[in-house]
């Protein structure tokens, strides 16, 4: 593929659980260590802050693509900030710089994101504990949107797609 592989977290911001941020955190740790480049919105809440701050614990890079104009309200553990002044028309770019997209927790501006790369033909993994987010999605896209339950199961299917990348 040539240049380094980069996976998408992307999930709730203030509306994340415990649970969501505690999956996040894994996943970036788990990214940095599999040598991926980790691609969030960037800002210092929820899912987005847990996944780049698992992301540096583990010596990773991370891609913050924000919704602002400016770095306002960025995590303090982006490497890499892009301030895009599109408010959530951003989501469309976050899904389209990931090779992959995980899906973690679920909101309004997820379903967006999962909703935009499956148009994109991405594939996205999705690990909620969202019964009827992960049946909708699974209809629109049996193939694209597969479903995972933990953290080891999501980092197994990313690395089964970027397998045929390498």
């Amino acid at each position: 593929m040539g240049s380094k592989i980069a996976i998408g977290i992307m999930g709730p911001g203030l509306g994340a659980t415990k649970l969501d941020c505690d999956r996040a955190y894994r996943l970036g740790a788990e990214i940095a260590r599999h040598g991926w480049v980790l691609i969030s919105g960037g800002r210092n809440v929820g899912v987005m802050d847990a996944a780049n701050r698992g992301a540096k614990s583990a010596g990773g890079l991370t891609v913050g693509i924000l919704p602002t104009d400016d770095r306002w309200g960025v995590s303090e553990a982006v490497d890499i900030a892009i301030p895009t002044g599109m408010g959530s028309a951003r989501n469309n770019i976050n899904v389209l710089a990931s090779d992959v997209t995980i899906a973690c927790g679920m909101g309004p501006g997820t379903a967006s994101e999962i909703a935009l790369a499956l148009k994109a033909n991405k594939k996205v993994i999705i690990l909620n504990d969202r019964p009827e987010s992960q049946q909708f999605f699974q209809s629109l896209s049996p193939q694209r949107a597969i479903v995972v339950d933990s953290v080891e199961a999501a980092i197994a299917q990313v690395r089964a797609i970027v397998d045929r990348f390498e």
